[in-house]
């Protein structure tokens, strides 16, 4: 939804007041205004309308019995999921001490009884408005974030988001005494295909490989590309037989996988090396030298299969 016209159809506000003459006058003005309205005549009463409905402001009037506007505020803005809800207080108290602690607790403004309805007006757009243009930023950098976190080429984790990731596993690991399997992946002869096809047909080999593989994985199972051809996983409580047992998933998965070309049909393979961490790693580092080293032996063995220390060719 976007501002360039405000149209007041799209948002719904909250009333809370425990005179019923209030809410049907504030009502009537909103609703003339083209607002969608609901109202609470309690506290209570307004937490579980909260719940219930997509609220895009409240009006709150600060002296009720049983629980008062400032006791709401503070419930509301204790609740992640509505503290970013804007409150506006509706009083006939000019009190500088309550007023004071309605902004401490979070409002964002106040309106005095009796209402005016030009003020009330403008004051509701203004916020609405505010909280919009907010939530349009918020957004925005929760996306730019995530493309930092993410290889723009196949969207799955890149380099350094990986290892800031294979870090905090690590230490997991460490004080929790689990283990975790590591695996390097690397697409066989990637330099024939971008010969052979072009790169542009490269990049599509990378992207299937990489959503075929993606789509196999579990959830919680951390998948990175580590440069060019290479990949990682991070399979997080898994033991090198569980580790191993994926890897050779992932290469019948790959040598199955067919891109229609112009020339024929393109196949690939995959060569993955695996390790486990061990209660003497300090770096994630140690852990992928170790996986680098089978990675080398898995290719040494003619490629389209996976190598763990200790191991035979799988």
């Amino acid at each position: 939804m976007q501002l360039k016209t405000f149209i007041p159809e799209n948002f719904l506000i909250l009333i809370v007041d425990d005179i019923t003459q209030n809410l049907k006058l504030v009502g009537q003005m909103l609703g003339e205004a083209g607002y969608n309205t609901t109202f609470a005549t309690s506290g209570f009463q307004a937490l579980d309308r909260l719940k219930n409905n997509k609220t895009d402001l409240i009006l709150l009037d600060l002296m009720m019995p049983e629980m008062d506007g400032l006791e709401v505020c503070q419930v509301i803005k204790n609740d992640s999921k509505f503290q970013d809800i804007p409150i506006i207080f509706l009083t006939a108290s000019h009190e500088e001490e309550s007023l004071v602690n309605a902004f401490e607790m979070g409002a964002v403004d106040f309106i005095t009884k009796p209402f005016i309805k030009t003020e009330l007006l403008a004051r509701v757009k203004t916020h609405l408005t505010l909280k919009h243009t907010t939530d349009i930023l918020k957004n925005t950098l929760l996306q730019l974030e995530e493309l930092s976190q993410l290889d723009s080429l196949t969207q799955i984790l890149n380099r350094r988001c990986f290892f800031k990731v294979a870090e905090v596993e690590l230490n997991r690991a460490i004080q929790e005494g689990k283990i975790f399997s590591l695996l390097i992946l690397d697409l066989d002869h990637f330099k024939n295909i971008n010969d052979q096809y072009g790169h542009l047909m490269g990049d599509r080999a990378l992207i299937t490989f990489t959503s075929a593989i993606r789509n196999y994985l579990r959830e919680g199972d951390y998948f990175g590309r580590y440069g060019g051809e290479e990949f990682v996983i991070l399979l997080l409580d898994t033991d090198l037989e569980g580790g191993v047992k994926i890897a050779q998933d992932i290469c019948r998965l790959i040598a199955n996988v067919s891109i229609p070309t112009e020339k024929d049909d393109l196949k690939m393979t995959v060569s993955i090396g695996i390790a486990i961490s061990e209660p003497q790693d300090s770096r994630i580092e140690d852990i992928l030298s170790r996986a680098d080293k089978s990675l080398y032996q898995a290719k040494a063995q003619g490629r389209n299969t996976c190598f763990a220390d200790s191991l035979k060719p799988t």
